[in-house]
C-alpha cells in the first residue's frame, strides 16, 4: 500500500510515522516552500488521548525523549483583573502535559520523506480504485489512499466535500512567546488563568522543559534534531469581533489595550520576539456531510477545525492519525472498510471536538464594559 498525504502537520506527521512504524510506504506533500518557512512553535497541552495516540504513531524508542521535552500542565485556572487580583475562576484544569509545537514537528519530521513545495489542485479517482494527486509543479502522485491533512483551507477537502467550508467566528486573537526569566516569576498565578480587561482577554502559558529539547535528542535519540529552545511565557490576547487592526504589530495591538495594566504584563509584551508573534482568526470547519468511502479522506483541520480556546485542536488531530493508522494496518480489512470505519468515528468525536471549542469561545471573549 502507498499513501500519499497532504499537509505537514502535527496530524499528517503522526499519521506517516505511524504508517512508517507498520512498514507501509507514506509521502508527506506540504505547499510551503520549506519546513520552516512559518514559525510554528507555540505550547500545546496534550490530553491523555492525544498523548497516547502520539504514542502510538511513534516508535518505541522515541518514548523517553517524549517524556523529557514535555514538561508539566498546571495551574490555578483563575479568573484576574488586569493587576493579578482573582476576581473569578474558570474551573478545573486539564489534565495532561505541555510540549512545544516547534519541537513536536522536529520530533514527528524524523527520517520521512517529505516533499517541500508541492501544492496540490487537485485529484482524480483513477478506474483501478487508486488515486491521481494533482500539483501546480511536479508530476502526479499515484497512490492507493490520499490523506488531506492540509488544514482549514484544504484543497483535498474542496474536491472531496465541497460543501463543507469553513466558518469565520469574527474573533481575533495574538499569540506570542516571552523567553520565562526570573522577571517574571511573579506572574505564576496568572499561568493558566484568564486575565479579564476592557473587552479583551489575555491568557498565560508557561512551557517549561524537562530537559532542553537539543540536549535531550543527543543523549536519548542521537538520529533526532531538535531544536535549541528554552523555557517561555505562550501569551494570547484575545479580541472582540472586529477588534483588530492591519496597520499595527502584534505587540503593538496588545500594548494598546492594555495601558494601566500590570507593569509586569506589559514588560511580558514588550519583551516578547516580534518574529514569533502573529494576529490569527478563528476559523472552525464542522464535519457534517458524508461521502462513501473511497481512496480519499481527511484528518484534522481538514475536516474539524476548532477554535483555539477549546484546547482540543492538536489533541483531535493526532487521535485521528492513530485511529487511521489502526484502521489501516491492525483491522485486516479491505482498504474502504477501513476508511469507513475511521470515517465514521471521526466524525462523531470531531463534530463534538468542535462542538467543545466554541462552547469555550464564550467565556474567553468579554463584552467591553464601555459597550
Amino acid at each position: 500500500m502507498r499513501v500519499a498525504i497532504a499537509g505537514a502537520g502535527l496530524g499528517g506527521l503522526c499519521l506517516a510515522q505511524g504508517l512508517r512504524r507498520a512498514g507501509i510506504e507514506a509521502d508527506v506533500y506540504e505547499r510551503d516552500p520549506a519546513i520552516t518557512a512559518r514559525f510554528q512553535g507555540y505550547r500545546l497541552v496534550l490530553s491523555p488521548t492525544g498523548s497516547a495516540a502520539l504514542r502510538g504513531c511513534l516508535p518505541q524508542r522515541w518514548h523517553p525523549l517524549l517524556d523529557a521535552i514535555t514538561g508539566d500542565a498546571y495551574g490555578e485556572r483563575l479568573v484576574l483583573d488586569p493587576w493579578l487580583n482573582k476576581i473569578g475562576e474558570l474551573g478545573p484544569g486539564r489534565t495532561g502535559t505541555v510540549i512545544d509545537r516547534h519541537v513536536l514537528r522536529h520530533l514527528l519530521l524524523t527520517g520521512l520523506a517529505v516533499h517541500t513545495g508541492a501544492t496540490l489542485t487537485g485529484y482524480d479517482v483513477l478506474d483501478d480504485g487508486r488515486v491521481e494527486a494533482r500539483f501546480a509543479h511536479g508530476d502526479p502522485v499515484v497512490a492507493d489512499l490520499l490523506v488531506g491533512a492540509d488544514g482549514v483551507g484544504s484543497a483535498v477537502r474542496a474536491v472531496l466535500s465541497p460543501q463543507t467550508t469553513p466558518t469565520d467566528t469574527g474573533v481575533r486573537f495574538v499569540i506570542g512567546r516571552t523567553p520565562l526569566t526570573e522577571h517574571f516569576a511573579g506572574l505564576e498565578r496568572a499561568f493558566g488563568s484568564k486575565i479579564a480587561g476592557d473587552g479583551v482577554s489575555l491568557l498565560l502559558g508557561a512551557m517549561r522543559f524537562r530537559t532542553p529539547p537539543k540536549e535531550a535528542a543527543e543523549e536519548l535519540a542521537p538520529e533526532v534534531v531538535l531544536p535549541d529552545v528554552r523555557d517561555y511565557v505562550r501569551w494570547a490576547m484575545i479580541l472582540p469581533p472586529d477588534g483588530s487592526r492591519g496597520d499595527v504589530t502584534p505587540q503593538e495591538t496588545v500594548l494598546s489595550r492594555i495601558e494601566g495594566w500590570h507593569p509586569d504584563l506589559r514588560a511580558l509584551i514588550e519583551q516578547s520576539d516580534p518574529d514569533n508573534s502573529t494576529l490569527l482568526s478563528i476559523r472552525v470547519v464542522e464535519p457534517r456531510e458524508h461521502w462513501a468511502p473511497g481512496p480519499v479522506t481527511l484528518l484534522g483541520d481538514a475536516i474539524h477545525a476548532t477554535s483555539p480556546t477549546g484546547g482540543n485542536g492538536a489533541n483531535t488531530a493526532l487521535r485521528d492519525a492513530d485511529l487511521l493508522r489502526h484502521c489501516l494496518t491492525e483491522g485486516r480489512r479491505d482498504l474502504l472498510g477501513a476508511i469507513g470505519d475511521y470515517e465514521r468515528q471521526m466524525f462523531e468525536y470531531g463534530a463534538e471536538a468542535v462542538r467543545q471549542s466554541l462552547d469555550a469561545l464564550t467565556a474567553f471573549v468579554p463584552q467591553s464594559e464601555s459597550a
